[in-house]
């Protein structure tokens, strides 16, 4: 038996042939996806740019919800599209093709546009909907790998043929050696679905805030989270006025427990006095108690809208160096209070 070094190892020589073989195919699959994606950008730029717009206008223009529908492969793909349709701002539901034709077709009003994913344009359970839709009155967008060949000669799909609008991503060839798994077909479809989401929601104007509204939790929700999520507001809120006496100051920075008190009038803020501040203050006079706010208090403190990022406001802390910071309104006038251990909490740090 014979062993040779491989990586980090040594592995017999059969093995390293093996790890060699199941390489290759691997990359090669990536290759074919990669080309099946290469050669669908250039449809979408270049013959099937016209198509491509009437989908997005299509859709754009949709009084309703769009339903996305698929079976099988197809049908796992057209639920991811529905998701990042539902996520960039535009109303979107995924219909299964078989439970439709069992009672879920009620889903289905006018006013609603229908994505259809089939490669084949032949799928009969999608098939069947046709007549629904065209009684509905629904307009219909189609995503096949058109085009059939019968006989050597191109013929559409029974699908293609009856939609409004019907975009192709047909493909050379499948990643799969026996050309039978759906690899760089459902690849393709996938693109196609997201470049149309992008697209729609680029055409909608959606913006960053309005992605932040509809994630709200996990991870991403996390670093989208605003100001006024995590900010000390209202009663939690400490606050005096400038002519306060620092007794009544620090019993109001003790009891609120931010190490921080705002100094206000009415809601204009004029400044703020920290537990820094004070200790700045004792080390010059023993005796603060005879002041009030208005001469200890530290004007201009940074501060920042309460509209925006939390995330903004941790980039702030730390190029400052401070722990906390005034949130406002467009006016300048005070709202709350952000701490870092607020966005420790949200594990921002």
């Amino acid at each position: 038996m014979r062993w040779i070094l491989f990586g980090c190892g040594y592995v017999t020589l059969s093995l390293c042939y093996y790890i060699l073989q199941v390489n290759s195919i691997g990359a090669n699959v990536v290759r074919i996806e990669a080309e099946a994606l290469r050669a669908l950008a250039d449809r979408i730029a270049g013959p099937m740019a016209a198509d491509f717009t009437t989908a997005l206008d299509l859709l754009f223009s949709c009084q309703g919800r769009v339903i996305v529908t698929g079976m099988g492969k197809s049908g796992i793909i057209a639920r991811k599209i529905a998701a990042t349709l539902s996520s960039t701002g535009t109303p979107a539901h995924y219909l299964h093709p078989a439970d439709a034709v069992h009672g879920d077709l009620g889903m289905l009003v006018k006013g609603d546009v229908v994505v259809a994913l089939s490669y084949s344009g032949e799928t009969e359970e999608i098939l069947r909907l046709l007549a629904t839709i065209r009684r509905v009155g629904i307009k219909l967008i189609t995503i096949t790998g058109d085009s059939l060949y019968i006989n050597g000669k191109a013929k559409r799909s029974t699908l293609a043929q009856s939609a409004d609008c019907a975009l192709d991503c047909s493909i050379a060839r499948e990643a799969c050696s026996m050309g039978l798994a759906p690899t760089a077909s459902t690849t393709a479809m996938l693109a196609l679905g997201d470049a149309l989401a992008v697209a729609l929601a680029e055409k909608r104007g959606f913006k960053e805030e309005d992605f932040a509204d509809l994630h709200p939790g996990g991870k991403l929700g996390k670093k989208l989270a605003r100001v006024s999520q995590l900010m000390h507001g209202g009663d939690a809120l400490p606050k005096v006025s400038p002519q306060t006496a620092m007794a009544d100051v620090i019993y109001e920075m003790s009891r609120k427990g931010l190490g921080i008190t705002t100094v206000v009038d009415g809601r204009k803020l004029i400044g703020v006095i920290s537990d820094g501040d004070l200790r700045r203050l004792l080390e010059h006079q023993k005796d603060v108690l005879h002041l009030t706010a208005g001469d200890c208090v530290t004007i201009n403190p940074k501060t920042i809208r309460s509209d925006e990022f939390a995330i903004s406001a941790l980039n702030i802390m730390e190029e400052k160096k401070i722990t906390s910071l005034i949130a406002v309104d467009a006016e300048g006038q005070v709202e709350g209070v952000i701490h870092l251990h607020d966005l420790w909490g949200m594990e921002m740090v």
